[in-house]
């Protein structure tokens, strides 16, 4: 398995150490719910250096980059982060990435980990246009900050005026002396910030920021699943797949129609304008026990849907999941059933939004 740059500090730090996306990687420290919280309430750092970096230089990038994505990167200024995703000509989902534009020549898309090397051979294999598609996933590593106390312990390291960095925007600057990128963006709900610089660097920053400030805690992938959960925000694999859409996922925020010919736009706009026929919804528990991925949901004796992800929410206590439920069983309130361990539970449809996002403006 491949090692990030901070492998031997989460050793140190006594991480449970798993498997993930062909890396070793934390799943967390002390413990999850210590972790989830200590973002939500004060602040958490992530090693999130397994991520992809793919840049796409050129004449013809912002062309490029259009073909691919599903949002409208000519609405996009300099310095300005996107959301959306990469889709078949099905309308299934290659995967969903963050664009940044330097300028109209120059992106970095940042990918989710598992599935660099295949989102690489797909967007080469789509440039019929005059740019260079580099991947370098290999020479860049990243941390996240994230919590309501992010930025005054992040604005300790650095002389740049981080007020002025408004959420998905980004800007190079000096973080302990060390040239980096920072975005305003994360993954958490929470504000906070992505940091992408050289390894020695971000080993420098991970633990300096830890030494200099008492109430950061190092968090694993495990309480970063709980926390994008919990504020409805997909992960590939689960509300997100080659067979899942966009639109099914309920992310049109992220589907551009204002735009030229790109890759599955006729399907999506079928959907658009017909409804798609299943989407993603929030389920509510109403009794004890755990909904988790997976899991099959019923009405009456028929299969309607399935669990994309569920837990018992640590900022609530909720037993809640999303999940992918067919029409017309998506309606608020609908009554429904989960099989746990061959007995069938009580939910009920509701808003898949189970806590509130904290961002800033």
């Amino acid at each position: 398995m491949k090692k990030t740059i901070l492998y031997e500090d989460h050793l140190r730090l006594g991480a449970k150490m798993v498997e993930f996306a062909g890396y070793e990687m934390p799943i967390r420290y002390t413990s999850i719910t210590d972790e989830h919280l200590a973002v939500r309430k004060q602040a958490g750092i992530f090693d999130v250096s397994h991520m992809g970096e793919i840049h796409v230089i050129g004449k013809e990038a912002t062309e490029l980059v259009n073909y691919i994505f599903t949002n409208n990167v000519n609405s996009m200024t300099a310095n300005q982060v996107l959301y959306g995703m990469m889709c078949y000509e099905n309308g299934g989902v290659v995967d969903d990435l963050l664009v940044y534009k330097y300028n109209d020549q120059f992106y970095l898309l940042v990918v989710n980990a598992s599935n660099v090397d295949k989102d690489f051979e797909w967007i080469q294999k789509q440039n019929r246009f005059d740019a260079d598609v580099i991947n370098k996933s290999e020479d860049i590593s990243e941390v996240a900050l994230q919590g309501p106390l992010a930025e005054a312990m992040l604005q300790k390291a650095t002389e740049y005026d981080l007020s002025g960095l408004t959420f998905f925007t980004f800007d190079e600057m000096p973080i302990f002396g060390y040239d980096c990128l920072v975005s305003r963006t994360g993954y958490t709900g929470e504000d906070g910030f992505e940091i992408y610089g050289d390894h020695d660097a971000i080993r420098s920053i991970f633990n300096r920021l830890l030494e200099d400030n008492p109430e950061l805690l190092a968090c694993g992938l495990g309480c970063r699943d709980t926390l994008r959960f919990e504020v409805a925000l997909p992960l590939y694999g689960n509300e997100l797949s080659a067979d899942i859409t966009p639109i099914e996922a309920g992310l049109n925020f992220a589907v551009s129609f204002d735009k030229n010919d790109y890759i599955g736009k006729s399907v999506l706009e079928r959907q658009k304008r017909d409804k798609p026929k299943r989407r993603i919804v929030g389920l509510q528990l109403e009794g004890k026990g755990i909904l988790r991925h997976g899991y099959d949901v019923y009405h009456e004796d028929t299969r309607v849907g399935v669990i994309t992800t569920g837990y018992i929410a640590p900022s609530t206590n909720e037993s809640v999941a999303l999940a992918l439920i067919d029409k017309p069983y998506d309606k608020m309130n609908q009554e429904l059933a989960v099989e746990i361990r061959n007995k069938r539970v009580k939910v009920k449809v509701r808003s898949k939004k189970f806590y509130d996002k904290k961002y800033h403006k």
